[in-house]
């Protein structure tokens, strides 16, 4: 059930890469102008880019870049040639469009349905897609790796929990694949219902798009009465799939023949060895509506080529231990301090707020305290719920969750001399 791709031996693994990053630089410098433009910045030329031993010469991209060449800036084909878009919440508005070929769908989905086979996926199981659809790429992945696995899927998209057990048990659920907060709220649904993990058919869990502990790992196996399985990915490079924990779980196998992971130092830039802790970095070599090179995730790891029992030669990951930028993950969706500050003073407030984000039952929530200003502090406890009920409005507008708006008297928020504090994350995530 592998693909020959997984197993190469580390010198065929390097001349692929190589042949597939020399062929997508020249891609990018001929139909991408921003990134030509970058390149150019940088005294680089294809001609410059002979193997991957090269690829610290090209210069990084970051999330900055998507929302300057919003919406059509990094595109590496015609539009005629694209036929699906997906992307993520915006950071001041602006979300980050990817575009897909139908050949970049493809790949992706081949990717998925690696996951899927590494966790021990196979053509008889029966996959329940309990991730979002739409904009959102966790449910569209999955969706199309479990066809290429040939499951019989079941996609159910997000929510409506009464639903999603009565499937589960009418149609003998094998495979659940959703975030780890929602699957370990179904655990609970189904617990509260008496539907214990051996009263289930359930056998398999393919968990991402959030942060999660190994003790939320345990919690959720033992409700659910499965193994549960990591996996990763950024809407930038594909969605879901990048990479993917294997049944040995001591990291996520990385499809290196499709994107090139880096570690760098991320206040200098500098590449550090394996197995060093620093910003991830991702090329996307075949990818070609999109085809970002040296993308900087903001994720924090390490990498490991320590041989793997499963037979996969890919280089690992880490579960990122952080981020190196402000952003927040919060049930699956980018937060960030940004777009909050974005809305508030929009909507006639100061930029003095404090965000709080905790995980109760093993369900992110996410409380926003804000100074009312000076000349509504009378008002009544009526007017005042209004006025929370009109931001919590906005706010899920932008953030595409739902938060709890709080609003506090003037002056109540503590100032900083320094860096203001904006963000109390009380999550254990690592």
């Amino acid at each position: 059930m592998y693909q020959k791709e997984e197993r190469l031996d580390e010198k065929s693994l390097r001349e692929l890469q190589s042949q597939r990053l020399v062929e997508q630089v020249k891609h990018v410098y001929e139909n991408v102008p921003y990134y030509r433009n970058k390149m150019i910045e940088k005294g680089v030329t294809p001609d410059d880019i002979k193997s991957v031993d090269d690829l610290y010469k090209l210069p990084f991209l970051s999330k900055a870049d998507l929302r300057e060449a919003y919406p059509f800036g990094l595109l590496g084909v015609p539009l005629s040639e694209c036929v699906r878009i997906h992307a993520t919440s915006g950071t001041t508005g602006k979300r980050v469009i990817a575009f897909y070929t139908q050949e970049d769908i493809n790949l992706w989905e081949d990717c998925c349905a690696r996951a899927i086979i590494a966790a021990g996926g196979r053509k008889d199981d029966i996959c329940q897609v309990s991730y979002g659809f739409g904009l959102f790429t966790g449910g569209a992945g999955l969706n199309g790796g479990s066809h290429k696995v040939g499951c019989l899927t079941l996609p159910l998209s997000s929510g409506n929990t009464e639903r999603q057990i009565q499937f589960m048990q009418d149609l003998g659920s094998t495979i659940l694949c959703c975030t780890p907060s929602y699957a370990a709220y179904l655990g609970e649904a189904m617990k509260e219902k008496g539907i214990d993990g051996d009263k289930n058919s359930l056998k398999i869990g393919i968990f991402g798009a959030e942060p999660w502990t190994e003790e939320m790992r345990r919690d959720i196996e033992k409700t659910l009465g499965i193994k549960a399985y990591d996996i990763y990915g950024l809407t930038e490079t594909s969605g879901p799939g990048v990479a993917f924990e294997c049944q040995e779980q001591t990291g996520m196998h990385v499809n290196e023949d499709h994107f090139i992971p880096e570690i760098i130092n991320p206040d200098t830039g500098e590449v550090l060895p394996i197995g060093e802790k620093g910003e991830l970095v991702f090329t996307a070599i075949t990818k070609k509506a999109f085809p970002l090179l040296r993308y900087r995730t903001r994720d924090i790891c390490v990498l490991s080529r320590k041989k793997c029992s499963c037979g996969r030669t890919l280089i690992k990951m880490c579960k990122p231990m952080g981020r190196s930028d402000d952003m927040l993950i919060i049930r699956g969706v980018n937060v960030f301090p940004s777009q909050i500050e974005t809305v508030l003073i929009k909507e006639g407030y100061t930029s003095n707020y404090l965000i709080e984000v905790d995980r109760v039952n093993n369900s992110d929530t996410l409380e926003i305290f804000v100074e009312l200003p000076i000349e509504h502090f009378s008002d009544t406890i009526k007017d005042v719920a209004k006025k929370e009920k009109e931001l919590v409005g906005a706010l899920t507008a932008m953030l595409g969750i739902k938060p709890t708006v709080r609003l506090v008297a003037p002056k109540t928020i503590a100032r900083s001399e320094g860096k203001a504090v904006r963000v109390v994350d009380k999550r254990k995530l690592h």
